[in-house]
């Protein structure tokens, strides 16, 4: 045994020849691993997601930031929104949260701050724990209401990116996966899919309308009137890129059937005159 290869035995440096054999085969490796992952199709991760509306979400167990046992079903009876996001990514998951927050926050200023829920999950089981969320969450200043920043053992996420249709494959940049927020009635079924970083505010505050204030809320006839008054009253001003209240177009109606109203009966009091004659 040559003295090169005694010190190797004996912890020393590797002989240059085992050394370039090992790095490659460690290239070889790395490249057929690459070569066996199939890329991201965006086109089946959309119709994925498009194929789970109109299906309930499932009963899961997660964990809040501080450990304890959140299970979804506690959060039915309101709208729910679940966004799924990775803490150790740098750039798109903190600023489609960051744009989910400025929308929520404009939602609940026209349908009320108790109106719908908000979930986060983090979907990289081996990094996201309730720790990182809570951290991720402080990061992003995000102090709202109802809004749970949750982790998941790798089970529960399989089957709970399988009920919102979220397909994610892991890239050399973290993971690939669609940026979607999913919209759940308050009976716990898919409602919406809203997608993008930077999505317009319609897109995600008229699903959240009509299922806060298009639906009975079994308080009462008057209650559920207001609810239809503040449907159909809220709309979109484009320019300030917010909801608000725009009682106009109602008034306008009633002044409208008032006036019919008076004309008819002018025109049957005319006419009840016409026959007496």
């Amino acid at each position: 045994m040559g003295p090169e290869l005694i010190r190797t035995a004996a912890g020393g440096p590797w002989p240059p020849a085992l050394r370039s054999g090992l790095f490659c085969l460690l290239v070889l490796w790395a490249a057929a691993a690459t070569a066996a992952a199939p890329p991201f199709d965006r086109r089946e991760a959309l119709a994925t997601s498009q194929g789970v509306i109109g299906r309930p979400l499932g009963d899961h167990v997660l964990r809040r930031r501080d450990g304890s046992p959140l299970s979804l079903a506690e959060l039915r009876g309101r709208p729910l929104v679940v966004s799924l996001i990775y803490t150790a990514c740098q750039h798109i998951c903190p600023t489609t949260t960051q744009h989910l927050q400025q929308a929520v926050q404009r939602a609940r200023a026209v349908l009320g701050t108790d109106s719908f829920r908000v979930v986060t999950v983090g979907f990289d089981t081996a990094h996201d724990t309730p720790a990182a969320m809570r951290e991720f969450a402080r990061q992003r200043g995000i102090t709202e209401p109802e809004w749970y920043f949750l982790s998941a053992d790798p089970a529960t996420l399989e089957r709970l990116a399988a009920d919102l249709g979220f397909l994610y494959a892991p890239s050399p940049h973290g993971f690939d996966h669609l940026i979607q927020a999913t919209i759940v009635d308050a009976d716990g079924v898919i409602y919406r899919q809203v997608y993008g970083m930077n999505f317009d505010l319609p897109l995600f505050v008229e699903p959240l309308k009509a299922l806060v204030l298009g639906r009975p809320a079994g308080r009462g006839l008057l209650t559920d009137l207001a609810n239809r008054v503040r449907l159909f009253c809220t709309v979109y001003d484009p320019a300030a890129n917010r909801y608000h209240y725009d009682f106009s177009l109602l008034i306008g109606i009633i002044v409208g059937a008032l006036s019919i109203g008076l004309v008819a009966t002018w025109l049957v009091r005319e006419w009840r005159g016409a026959r007496s004659v």
